[in-house]
């Protein structure tokens, strides 16, 4: 791995994010958002969809700073979704900074270009999804095995969520918020007055009556 600039130094200090494209068994397309804690090594999201607009990535980025915490910075490459007006706007009104690495550049983002790597060896290219809602329920398995069973040497063979776990019991760091397993939240407002009630495991939000 390369040289990182920001290295992260506690949890929720830079989170990273990126995508990674697969296919069902028939050909379709699959777009597949990827965020991570580089700290923790968490995974935090996996959101698959046949086009990912950045429309989508700010919805599933407010579901993550509402249940998680803002970050300080979001570190990605220079693709459209994530130079976007409408989500370097929302970013900055939510106070956090983006950092884009140097085109061609892909070792400043080593911690997910590396995620993404096990994402694909380990399930992507072991799996055939009839479709994305197939694909969905798969890759958030792994991501669940891969925070709560995976142990990492960089984390001193501890797993995402155990080194987490660890640093809020031993550190006085107040900036990040504890992360939870499942995350239950209530209905907040939503535009027009409507309610919104968010879906923890697809990072969408569902209007209710």
């Amino acid at each position: 791995m390369g040289e990182i600039v920001n290295k992260a130094e506690y949890p929720n200090h830079v989170w990273s994010y990126d995508f990674v494209e697969d296919r069902t068994e028939r050909g379709g397309k699959l777009r597949i958002l990827v965020v991570i804690d580089e700290y923790t090594r968490e995974s935090l999201a996996i959101r698959v969809e046949s086009s990912i607009p950045a429309t989508v990535v700010i919805e599933v980025l407010e579901w993550l700073f509402l249940t998680r915490g803002v970050p300080k910075y979001l570190r990605s490459d220079n693709g459209p979704e994530f130079v976007s007006k409408a989500v370097c706007q929302w970013l900055k009104e939510s106070g956090c900074s983006s950092l884009f690495i140097k085109p061609g550049s892909p070792w400043e983002n080593g911690y997910i270009e590396s995620f993404n790597d096990k994402l694909r060896d380990e399930c992507l290219n072991r799996e055939i999804f009839r479709n994305g809602k197939e694909a969905q329920t798969i890759v958030e398995a792994w991501k669940q095995e891969y925070n709560n069973y995976r142990p990492h040497s960089s984390l001193g063979y501890l797993t995402p969520l155990e080194f987490a776990r660890r640093y809020y019991e031993q550190s006085q760091e107040k900036q990040a918020i504890q992360p939870l397993e499942r995350v239950t939240c209530p209905p907040k407002s939503g535009p027009y007055g409507m309610r919104v009630l968010w879906d923890n495991e697809t990072y969408r939000r569902r209007i209710i009556p």
